[in-house]
């Protein structure tokens, strides 16, 4: 055996480099050792990189700094498993930081992390995969392109793995993704509620929790919640809801049922099972306040369909909704409330409610000092007064007008809304709508009528148009200063409140003085724009102008040149000459004001005696409201419209006793100023006397007429020829007149010498005072008219319709002519 001989060990070779072992204590190194081709030095790099991400966001901002994503980028995709593995997670601890993301979706990385959700991938890499999804789909346009590159099927896949990890960052994700419409839509086509419904039973409660917080997004798509009962969620639900260890889930499973229940198949099915007594139990049994309160707003959900609510009204829910708002917490009644609310939209429910004595408690609620409980407070008693009177007043034992009147000026606008609703829906009993006014409701508007919210706006005006029946209320508006914001409103750009704000005016001009202040506001002129544009009128703008003239005739009859029969003339009616619609007549104040002019004269119509005035305006300052006797009509009120033939021989009065004072009083006295006031037309009273005396006693329609007409001519200067009427000089009496009365203001009784329109404005003056029926008629110039009915002998049993004339107070005084026959137009048009 020879002798051993040892082996010499070959060199290396020449051109191999000898290992270099290499600790490195700074992350810029390691960030450059991101670019070496040698794939052990990327994979411990990349791992370097992780620890150091995880250790806090200052890290993970440091590493940003120095460049690290653009390499942790490309290296994702890298052949070696695990380079790509260590490089997701490095790439996953960096993703919870902002700037990071930002820069992640700069560097398109989503399609790259969703082509390695594959099945073959290394479950590490899914995790981390995941994760950066998760926390990328935060930002919508990140979640946007995840949809696009089909990223949501995979994640859908991964709810099934193994990985407990890989399911809470794929469910997450999921979450973010849902919260849009498309991605709802496309996990209930990809099937996505089976591994869904699997994860309620994991044994991580994060995973669960996700899970149905995904299903209570998801089920707001009606079809995905009839998959969602193919699927027997209600079943896993219920599961959920009856085991007490899974006490923390109870409100986000009570929050997909009550999406669910929404379908009255839904809640045929969960009835069926007795889901529906559990969800009721959970209502009465002592639990934490979250639960309760979302198990009431199940109930509000069940409740939006008409068929669910009797399904509900049969289960008793009323009691044990009234039972919880004894309950010490805001959430629960603000929830209870918001039911009763929508429940109160069953007329059974309504009955129960007061049957209950639950109305009593919801009113008490108005005290609250959150704006939450308040409003929904008022909500309910706005859906529980609306079309029910024993519930308005069911509100009013309770004491609520006052606090409802004192939430309209609350900074809750929802509150202030369903505050006007249910007074607006009480004001419909007069009882209760005097009682609300009792406590200045009308100045209580004020500030919703001035509010910038269209919805306050909306219901304020409804409400003062409920409160505005009334003279009272009518009164304290405008004590209230209400009147300017409400005409201001008919401004309004918006179609529900114009309306409502025209609706609010047709109301409000009931009666002569709020009529008479809102001209004076510019509503006429305003009205009168609206009803001229085909977009803005309605029939409330139509109402509105017509009662506002109805109501203040001097302009109607300016304007519109016609006074019907049912217009009767009062005390203070003058005549300022035709206007143009669109333009504003001016008061009779401020006619007054003016200094003797070259023209037109204003006729006025004041037959009451001065002391009757003055004692009138006292009691009107007493009392704050409008009088019904505005007139001094010998024989009927201001309302009357009887024909001549009812009238004859009734309501005479005694003779007065001629007044001596002067006619003509000036205003002001030395040093003292007064308000002005029409004065007292002494012979205007005096010819109504001498209508009563000669007129009524006449037996025919056509002789009250004449004698009526004879009565006219002859106190406005006798018959005048037609061929010599150019030679009456009535425009020179006139202009005497007004320098006599150092006023453009004439009364007509001191007109002697009168033409057509003062003529037919007297006849009509006088017809209304002795309550004969007729019409006055503007024409041309100077030219007026007045137009009679009168009615022909029945023929054959048959009476026929009456037939209106024109009556001549010029020429032929009482002579009737039939309109359109010659005669007539000649007499209108000379």
């Amino acid at each position: 055996m020879g002798k051993k001989v040892k082996k010499e060990v070959e060199p290396p070779p020449k051109d191999a480099f000898d290992p270099l072992p290499i600790e490195s204590k700074k992350a810029a190194t390691v960030v450059l050792m991101l670019d070496s081709p040698e794939e052990d030095v990327l994979a411990k790099a990349c791992e370097a990189i992780h620890r150091f991400a995880e250790k806090g966001d200052e890290n993970r901002s440091s590493l940003l700094g120095l460049g690290a994503m653009e390499p942790l980028t490309r290296l994702i995709s890298h052949e070696d498993k695990t380079v790509r593995r260590n490089a997701f997670m490095a790439v996953g601890a960096m993703a919870s930081n902002h700037d990071v993301r930002r820069l992640m979706k700069k560097l398109n990385i989503i399609p790259s992390i969703i082509s390695k959700l594959s099945p073959e991938e290394d479950v590490v890499v899914h995790e981390f995969a995941t994760l950066c999804l998760a926390s990328l789909s935060v930002d919508f346009t990140c979640k946007v392109q995840i949809f696009d590159h089909n990223g949501l099927e995979p994640l859908l896949r991964l709810l099934s793995s193994p990985d407990p990890d890989v399911k809470k960052n794929s469910v997450e994700c999921i979450l973010n993704l849902v919260q849009d419409l498309p991605s709802r839509v496309a996990v209930r086509e990809l099937n996505g509620l089976p591994p869904l419904l699997e994860l309620l039973h994991s044994d991580f409660p994060i995973i669960q929790q996700l899970a149905l917080q995904t299903l209570e997004s998801i089920t707001k798509d009606a079809e995905t919640r009839t998959a969602f009962r193919v699927e027997q969620g209600f079943n896993r639900l219920l599961e959920l809801l009856t085991t007490k260890e899974f006490s923390d889930l109870h409100v986000d499973a009570l929050r997909v049922i009550s999406n669910c229940l929404e379908d009255t198949e839904s809640t045929k099915l969960i009835q069926g099972t007795g889901g529906l007594e559990k969800l009721l139990q959970f209502i009465i049994t002592p639990t934490s306040h979250e639960v309760q309160t979302n198990a009431v707003k199940a109930i509000s959900r069940v409740a939006q369909n008409s068929e669910n609510r009797k399904i509900l009204h049969e289960q008793d829910v009323e009691k044990a909704l009234i039972d919880l708002l004894a309950v010490e917490n805001e959430g629960v009644r603000t929830a209870v409330c918001q039911a009763v609310a929508v429940m109160s939209n069953n007329l059974s429910s309504k009955d129960t409610f007061r049957h209950l004595d639950g109305i009593r408690p919801i009113v008490q609620l108005l005290n609250s000092e959150g704006d939450e409980v308040k409003e929904a407070a008022a909500q309910a008693l706005s859906s529980l007064t609306n079309g029910n009177q024993l519930n308005a007043y069911a509100v009013s034992e309770a004491k609520g007008e006052q606090l409802l009147v004192r939430l309209l000026q609350d900074s809750c606008s929802g509150a202030v809304v369903h505050a006007a609703s249910v007074l607006t829906n009480m004001a419909s009993q007069e009882a209760l709508r005097c009682n609300i006014i009792t406590h200045c409701a009308m100045k209580a508007l004020l500030e919703p009528l001035q509010s910038t919210d269209n919805h306050t706006l909306i219901s304020a005006t409804q409400a003062l148009a409920a409160l505005a029946c009334d003279a009272d209320g009518r009164a304290e508006l405008r004590n209230a200063g209400g009147l300017l914001p409400l005409v201001k409103l008919l401004k309004s750009n918006n179609t529900e409140i114009r309306r409502n704000a025209c609706w609010a005016v047709s109301v409000c001009a009931n009666d002569e003085p709020t009529a008479t202040e809102m001209c004076k506001l510019g509503a006429l002129e305003i009205l009168q724009e609206i009803n001229c544009s085909l977009n803005r009128k309605n029939k409330f703008s139509e109402t509105a102008l017509q009662r506002l003239l109805d109501n203040n005739l001097s302009v109607k009859y300016s304007l519109t040149g016609r006074l019907s029969h049912t217009d009767i003339i009062a005390d203070g009616f003058y005549d300022p000459g035709q206007a143009r619609m669109g333009d504003r007549v001016p008061a009779l104040e401020d006619i007054a004001k003016q200094v003797i002019n070259q023209h037109r004269a204003v006729i006025a119509v004041n037959g009451k005696p001065q002391d009757q005035v003055t004692a009138e305006s006292v009691e009107d300052r007493q009392q704050d409201s409008p009088t019904e006797t505005r007139t001094s009509s010998v024989l009927s009120s201001k309302g009357s419209s009887r024909t001549p033939s009812k009238m004859k021989g009734k309501g005479r009065q005694e003779d007065e006793k001629q007044r001596d004072e002067d006619e003509y009083k000036p205003l002001q006295d030395a040093g003292v100023v007064e308000l002005w006031t029409l004065p007292y037309d002494a012979a205007f009273h005096c010819l109504i006397t001498q209508a009563a005396k000669i007129v009524l006693p006449q037996n025919k329609d056509a002789e009250i007429y004449t004698a009526l007409a004879t009565l006219v001519c002859d106190a406005m200067g006798g018959p005048v020829d037609i061929e010599k009427q150019h030679d009456f000089p009535w425009q020179l009496h006139l202009s005497e007149l007004k320098f006599e009365l150092r006023s453009n203001i004439i009364p007509i009784g001191k007109i002697k010498k009168g033409t057509y329109y003062h003529r037919a404005l007297l006849f009509k003056a006088l017809a209304d005072r002795i309550g004969v029926s007729c019409s006055l008629v503007r024409g041309e110039y100077c030219w007026a008219w007045n137009e009679v009915l009168l009615s022909s002998s029945p023929k054959n049993g048959f009476y026929i319709q009456p037939q209106r004339y024109i009556i001549d107070l010029m020429h032929q005084p009482g002579n009737l002519m039939k309109c359109g026959t010659p005669a007539a137009i000649q007499y209108q048009t000379i």
